[in-house]
């Protein structure tokens, strides 16, 4: 690991010289929202922010996303032919990211780059980025990272972690291609002191975190028993299926397969989807396994934080960013939930339903 210090007065000259070998990315304000988009020339990542309304994964997985491209036309010699949509994979950086959203990256690597089966597009895009982390010195009160297997300074998924320092960026350069990014910059003065600077960084930032949730009893739980508790229905009362949690989770991956046809021409596109939308189950027949809201509420619950957990043993499919708590219309929180499910007992179990 190499620490650097990044004079700010030379970040925009840094950045302009790596956008000679990489398509840079960052937080940029749209209104009066963040988002990650595109930078054009000369412009720089707004890093006076705690997170974006959406997660930077639709840069990994687009929220629509065109893979085949094929001809219905019979007049065609080679219109039986279906070929894979052309698509740019040149190396790309996403500069202030925030630790939970690369964190996030690690957890949907798990079902994108599984032993038996690999999404391409995913795996490719992924492979061709590198993540420029900022680290979080101001956490908002919804924000449980700590407590969720990541934290303000948390490195996983990151080739580089910043954190402000006054006058200027100090960086840890974490990977190969994280020192392939800051040589492209001219990033180059060694600051070995700043070890010790991130570590009191890091205590400030994690102390700031109010907010905290318990999974210690997850992993033990019996699957159905949980699945039949009685406060499921009370959980999911006010939910309208509107789909806002999911779609601005960073660590959501359900995605729907879709043909568009016009005239002779047509496309297979990957599409994001929610377990909270009605049709999100429906099969062909007309039956929905999951036809009532309780059903897909308790699925969105089960899966973050008790199916993903058994599957591959480890924490939660959570990052503790808080968007679903900031955004749900009706207030549902993720944090009550994960207690009454980590606080389960067999006795609160009902007769399990659909």
């Amino acid at each position: 690991m190499t620490l650097l210090t990044i004079d700010k007065q030379n970040w925009t000259k840094g950045l302009t010289a790596a956008a000679d070998q990489y398509q840079l990315f960052g937080p940029v304000k749209d209104k009066d929202q963040h988002q990650f988009k595109a930078l054009t020339k000369g412009q720089v990542p707004d890093l006076d922010l705690v997170n974006t309304r959406l997660s930077p994964k639709d840069l990994i997985f687009p929220q629509s996303e065109t893979i085949i491209e094929y001809s219905l036309d019979e007049s065609q010699a080679d219109h039986h032919i279906m070929k894979e949509a052309a698509k740019d994979y040149s190396p790309r950086a996403v500069v202030g990211i925030r630790p939970c959203d690369a964190k996030a990256t690690q957890l949907v690597k798990l079902n994108f780059d599984a032993p038996d089966v690999k999404d391409p597009y995913w795996l490719r895009a992924y492979e061709a980025t590198t993540f420029i982390g900022m680290a979080c010195d101001a956490p908002l009160s919804t924000c449980f990272c700590t407590s969720a297997g990541c934290g303000p300074y948390n490195a996983d998924g990151l080739d580089i972690l910043m954190m402000d320092h006054g006058e200027n960026y100090l960086a840890k350069v974490l990977t190969d291609k994280g020192q392939a990014f800051a040589d492209a910059a001219g990033w180059n003065q060694a600051t070995p002191e700043a070890a010790d600077a991130f570590m009191a960084a890091k205590d400030a930032a994690e102390a700031k975190i109010v907010s905290t949730i318990s999974t210690d009893n997850l992993a033990d739980t019996d699957l159905l028993e949980l699945h039949g508790a009685s406060f499921w229905d009370d959980v999911a009362f006010a939910c309208l299926n509107c789909g806002t949690c999911t779609f601005s989770c960073p660590t959501c991956w359900c995605f729907d397969l879709q043909d568009e046809v016009h005239g002779k021409s047509g496309v297979r596109m990957k599409n994001w989807d929610s377990c909270m939308f009605p049709i999100f189950t429906v099969h062909t027949t007309g039956h929905n396994p999951r036809e009532t809201k309780t059903q897909r509420v308790r699925q969105r619950f089960m899966h973050k934080l008790k199916y993903f957990v058994d599957k591959y043993q480890t924490g939660i499919m959570c990052v503790g960013c808080g968007r679903c708590v900031r955004q749900c219309p009706v207030n549902i929180d993720i944090r009550r939930v994960c207690a009454l499910m980590n606080s389960f007992k067999p006795a609160d179990a009902c007769a399990a339903q659909g």
